[in-house]
């Protein structure tokens, strides 16, 4: 008996790309941690906190695209994902996303070495930000480049964050803001190559799915980083 799932007619590229801008509703700025951060309601060591998990996730995309390209045949598109890792691992002589996230952790009062040392990270940040890793490194590689595509969504909540930063928290050195003006470039750039790439080779009904439940799944992690950041340190330190 055929399978009903293989029945199902493939979404146009204009269905498809609908359902995936649609998961907008659940991107992470509308998480009440980031609300409370654009109304200018956290307390620094919440700030503090809140960057020190994040650099976590920040330092580990460059692992997680470097999977997608160790599965990617073509070598077209590995020539142009490659530019993905040295935007955040920079090169010789030219300031990438790390480092300048390690210049945002120092300007809002976190050592580089606290930072580089992961003594901040809480366990549901690590996991969720290793289980994302893992996804890209086991899934199929058009599969993973969908899961990125949370970029559709980023340049909107970038730019009300950085305006969110620069006037609600004087005390942060806005010399730290510099990831974000550099993002509200990159991040349109890069979602539309990845969006592009998944309308074009995800063909059947099946695989369409299969790309939107990757970016659900992405979604999910980032909130359920927030989660565990919002909710802070409860385990008893020793």
């Amino acid at each position: 008996m055929p399978n009903v799932e293989e029945q199902k007619p493939p979404w146009t590229a204009e269905e498809l790309s609908a359902q995936l801008y649609a998961q907008k509703s659940r991107y992470h700025d509308l998480h009440p941690f980031h609300q409370r951060m654009n109304e200018g309601l956290l307390s620094p060591p919440e700030i503090r906190l809140w960057a020190a998990n994040r650099f976590y996730y920040q330092k580990s995309i460059p692992l997680k695209d470097a999977a997608i390209l160790s599965n990617c045949p073509h070598r077209g598109i590995r020539r142009e994902w490659i530019d993905r890792i040295i935007d955040h691992d920079g090169r010789e002589g030219t300031e990438g996303g790390i480092e300048a996230w390690l210049r945002l952790g120092e300007a809002v009062g976190v050592a580089r070495a606290e930072l580089l040392d992961e003594r901040y990270v809480l366990p549901g940040v690590r996991y969720a930000v290793d289980a994302y890793v893992n996804f890209c490194r086991t899934e199929p590689w058009i599969i993973a480049i969908a899961s990125s595509l949370t970029e559709l969504f980023g340049p909107g909540a970038i730019k009300t964050r950085l305006a969110a930063l620069e006037t609600n928290y004087s005390w942060i050195d806005p010399a730290g803001f510099e990831y974000f003006r550099v993002r509200l470039k990159q991040a349109p750039r890069d979602a539309r190559y990845a969006l592009n790439l998944v309308l074009e080779r995800c063909r059947t009904r099946s695989r369409q799915e299969q790309a939107v439940r990757a970016l659900i799944f992405k979604c999910d992690l980032l909130w359920s980083q927030l989660d565990a950041i919002e909710r802070g340190e409860s385990r008893p330190v020793e």
